[in-house]
């Protein structure tokens, strides 16, 4: 048993990053794409087609990719984006502390903190979102989860509104599936690619300047719908995307990148082999960390194959 179970994993260990779960576009080798996200998934967004995955099934903590799910519960509830929240000591508590240049009692609107959420990535944003919801955190993420179930996210799981909870996981195929929900909100696409924005807190009067986290909406590089980035030591950097490239509205979901412009790179080397079958090199660092990523995954997935 012991001599079978060693020949299984070295076989799983021995199949190239690609072969384990992708699929090609049309007239494309995807072989010739390397990434550096360990796993990813391309979708024709109009069409459904699957036009690349790479381990698209690898159940994975997804950082602030969560707030996606967050606006998505806000918009359903109709709760008013002009109706003013509050900050309180309770958000920063449900961050961990984690750094905001929010003032404690500052209020906002709703919909300005949705903005920020998303566009920036304020933590401190997203968790006052879920407070400022009837029945508080705790029903939010109960509400995320049921929205999760009912979009077929079935490897999804949220624990908070912000993300930096390492317990909300997903999947890439899961991921494609939120964001081609997400696009069909205005707000979110609107909010989602706003390149820079200035919030005009109250309560004290202060003024704060955001970007975008996303370096291709921020230099208006590609043709972007809807945009979400997303970093924690346990997920790695992430992305996801609706965008138009060649003429085609595309999915795009790079989940666990080595770097901090790896998911920017690994957009652009989709791009480039969509546009003429050729993906370009990824650097060594990266190849050596997605190994590593990818062998802990075979191997988990033979053990409990065997179990």
């Amino acid at each position: 048993m012991i001599k079978i179970m060693i020949s299984l994993f070295l076989s799983l260990l021995a199949l190239p990053a690609m072969a384990a779960n992708s699929a090609p576009a049309k007239g494309y080798n995807p072989a010739n794409l390397q990434l550096a996200s360990v796993s990813a998934m391309v979708v024709d967004a109009d069409t459904g087609e699957v036009v690349y995955q790479k381990y698209s099934d690898i159940v994975k903590p997804i950082a602030s990719l969560t707030k996606v799910m967050t606006a998505m519960v806000v918009l359903d509830s109709k709760q008013s984006l002009r109706e003013v929240i509050r900050f309180s000591q309770e958000d920063r508590k449900a961050i961990n502390n984690y750094y905001s240049r929010i003032r404690m009692g500052s209020e906002l609107p709703r919909g300005e903190a949705l903005r920020l959420a998303l566009m920036s990535s304020e933590n401190l944003a997203a968790a006052a979102l879920g407070r400022n919801f009837p029945g508080g955190t705790s029903a939010f993420v109960a509400k995320m989860n049921a929205k999760a179930r009912a979009l077929g996210m079935k490897d999804t799981h949220y624990v908070d509104t912000s993300g930096l909870s390492h317990h909300n996981v997903s999947t890439a195929a899961d991921m494609a599936k939120l964001i081609a929900a997400a696009a069909k909100y205005p707000v979110i696409a609107e909010y989602s690619t706003t390149t820079t924005h200035t919030a005009n807190f109250r309560r004290p009067g202060y003024n704060l300047a955001y970007v975008n986290t996303n370096s291709l909406v921020r230099y208006q590089r590609w043709d972007v719908a809807v945009s979400k980035t997303g970093y924690l030591n346990e997920a790695g950097r992430c992305l996801v995307m609706k965008a138009n490239v060649d003429g085609k509205n595309l999915l795009f979901v790079m989940l666990d990148s080595f770097g901090k412009t790896s998911p920017i790179g690994d957009a652009g080397r989709i791009k480039r082999w969509l546009e003429t079958g050729k993906g370009g090199n990824v650097a060594t660092a990266a190849q050596v960390y997605q190994k590593k990523k990818v062998s802990e995954y075979l191997a988990a997935r033979t053990t409990a194959s065997i179990r």
